[in-house]
């Protein structure tokens, strides 16, 4: 039985991405164009693929194992062709990274435009994901996390900071209203604005000085999930309302103008910076080893 690949890779563009619609604004393809190569591959193979209502889409059982045996297939001749490209001067083709909103904020801006300078062939897709993912169901060639989130059997290579910090801020007027918390524990009595996690809870705050470690779960009145979000957090502290902890590098413009004041940094010890992970097990295509060999050449001890 002969499928056609473009047929193929319009039911993993569908799935992966949830519906026809955002589907058509990430392959650039039309919606009715997808929903077209779908009807086909379902006539050709007698069996339903997709749940369809008017407002959603969901694998039938038999799409899921479908869906899950081609995604790593259609990497694989991705990277074929990618291959074939790298036969001239410049590697040529897309590069799919999964990371985190601190990461896609304060670390990629400052790499990617120098990457896309040197390598004009390389296109760079990234879809930022604060939760733990499968990089490869989720149609990622590489992720970036911290060490302790990292997925097993995987290359890891330093990208940015060395070591980053979380710190606790506030604006000068919540301060001056509320006072200053010279010990973790009395943050219980302070309003809090915090992240949770996309399970629903809370993210806990940790500090750490002289071997002593505090874990707390400190009351608020807003709680809001990782990503663009974050940036919510931040002007809300910024109007007076109460204490944030987030990474430094997202602050740091905040605390620089005066804006927003650290407390309790003797408390905020330094972590290992990010990490870019890819697989061990697969040849890497020629965009993704460029990236790779990019950020070694380009990364400092001290960074």
């Amino acid at each position: 039985m002969s499928f056609e690949l473009d047929d193929l890779s319009a039911f993993v563009a569908v799935a992966r991405a949830g519906g026809f619609r955002e589907a058509a604004r990430v392959s650039g393809l039309s919606a009715s164009g997808l929903s077209e190569a779908l009807r086909r591959l379902e006539t050709r193979l007698g069996s339903r693929l997709l749940h369809r209502s008017t407002r959603s889409i969901s694998l039938t059982e038999t799409g899921a194992r479908l869906f899950e045996r081609l995604s790593p297939a259609l990497a694989e001749i991705s990277a074929a062709l990618d291959t074939v490209h790298a036969q001239t001067d410049q590697p040529a083709g897309t590069i799919r990274l999964n990371v985190p909103a601190n990461v896609a904020r304060t670390v990629l801006p400052g790499i990617l435009s120098p990457f896309l300078t040197a390598y004009p062939q390389i296109r760079v897709e990234v879809t930022v994901e604060d939760s733990f993912v499968d990089i490869f169901a989720s149609g990622a060639d590489a992720g970036i996390r911290y060490e302790e989130r990292l997925e097993q059997d995987m290359i890891a290579v330093p990208i940015g900071p060395a070591t980053q910090r979380l710190l606790t801020v506030a604006a000068p007027s919540y301060l001056s209203a509320k006072g200053r918390p010279r010990h973790p524990s009395e943050l219980l009595e302070h309003v809090c604005l915090r992240l949770r996690f996309s399970g629903g809870a809370p993210a806990m705050w940790e500090f750490e000085k002289n071997g002593e470690i505090i874990r707390l779960d400190p009351p608020g009145p807003l709680l809001v999930q990782p990503g663009s979000a974050c940036d919510l957090l931040v002007e809300t502290a910024l109007t007076g309302l109460g204490i944030v902890c987030l990474f430094e590098d997202w602050l740091v413009p905040h605390i620089r103008s005066g804006a927003l004041e650290v407390v309790l940094e003797d408390w905020a010890t330094p972590f290992s910076g990010p990490m870019l992970y890819y697989s061990g097990r697969r040849q890497l295509p020629p965009p993704l080893r460029a990236f790779v060999d990019f950020i070694r050449s380009h990364q400092s001890p001290t960074q």
